[in-house]
């Protein structure tokens, strides 16, 4: 049996929360032969409901977790964790601007880079939380002293959409479609990109010969497909994007399937794809294991898609501004 890990995760409480920390709880992130110390992290008013949630945990019996802490301080929930999955953020109200959304979680995530950098250091992180790029660029510029390449903004949920996507209209399985690339922003402007993705190994262009539906129909399903669920259930995604944080966590930790690569939205240098420095942007990420990975190289851009690459880019440079006093120089 390994040496126990501690996993934090915020909006404890809430419904993607409810689908994701029994999944990890049970082993089936981290590993069948790895305990677990879960720090479930929430705000004041939902401690209540998070107290619940802990009761739950305790009533399955899992024997690989070994503590549950509860907690309404980031500096606590974060004390010497080894992987950080940020869920909670303030949801948009009626009457809210983008804007305002933006200034108000940046507001969140300010505090929890801070605390993230004064609690825990040899550490991975994912931002969940909507605006998942802009909170993500925050955190982690308000941790400095954690390397840039720790943290990561949710996009896999936009890869699985568009892989789904192409299987069904292919007529095959999901497992046979590979080198899907969302670009961007986790946002209606992302570009699901269709022209690198293969299906059974040939160029999906030449399996879907439907131009006019990968150009429009495909890309609109995925771009929406958020507000389609909400439309639909009366309420967010919740069970998908838990089970995409899963995805995600497992692939960095496993090493993405030979030959293929999944999507993430990281911190640009500026020496990749256009992309300028200092946005967390989504691209074609090769996950080499245990936490590493590199930015897929030689993926080609032709104009149709660097045009819907930039409208995203240019989405992603506007929440900066926005935010920009929220981000250290």
């Amino acid at each position: 049996m390994k040496s126990p890990i501690r996993v934090a995760v915020t909006g404890a409480a809430g419904q993607l929360a409810y689908s994701l920390i029994f999944r990890v709880a049970s082993g089936e992130v981290f590993g069948a032969d790895q305990p677990i110390h879960l720090h479930l992290v929430e705000i004041p008013p939902a401690m209540k409901a998070l107290q619940g949630v802990a009761m739950e945990l305790d009533d399955c019996a899992y024997p690989l977790l070994k503590s549950i802490k509860l907690t309404d301080t980031p500096a606590e929930g974060f004390d010497g964790i080894h992987f950080g999955l940020l869920v909670g953020s303030k949801p948009r109200g009626p009457g809210m601007e983008r804007k305002d959304l933006l200034t108000e979680n940046g507001k969140i995530f300010v505090g929890q880079g801070k605390a993230l950098e004064k609690a825990a250091k040899d550490l991975q992180v994912l931002v969940v939380g909507n605006p998942a790029n802009t909170n993500c660029l925050i955190a982690l510029s308000n941790a400095r002293s954690i390397p840039a390449t720790r943290f990561h903004a949710m996009t896999r949920l936009d890869h699985n959409r568009a892989q789904a996507q192409l299987a069904g209209k292919a007529g095959v399985g999901c497992a046979e479609v590979t080198n899907v690339t969302i670009w961007g922003n986790h946002s209606a402007t992302q570009f699901p990109d269709f022209f690198n993705a293969k299906i059974k190994g040939k160029a999906v262009t030449d399996v879907i010969t439907d131009k006019a539906w990968l150009e429009g129909e495909f890309i609109a399903t995925v771009q929406k497909r958020g507000a389609a669920i909400i439309a639909a259930r009366g309420v967010s995604s919740a069970a998908s994007a838990a089970n995409a944080a899963i995805d995600h966590v497992k692939s960095l930790l496993n090493g993405s399937a030979k030959g293929d690569w999944i999507s993430s939205a990281v911190l640009s240098d500026g020496s990749h794809y256009g992309i300028p420095k200092g946005l967390v942007s989504s691209f074609p990420i090769k996950a080499k294991g245990k936490g590493e990975w590199e930015i897929v190289g030689g993926v080609k851009i032709n104009d149709f898609a660097r045009s819907k690459i930039e409208a995203s880019i240019k989405e992603l440079e506007e929440e900066r501004a926005v935010v920009k006093d929220l981000i250290p120089g």
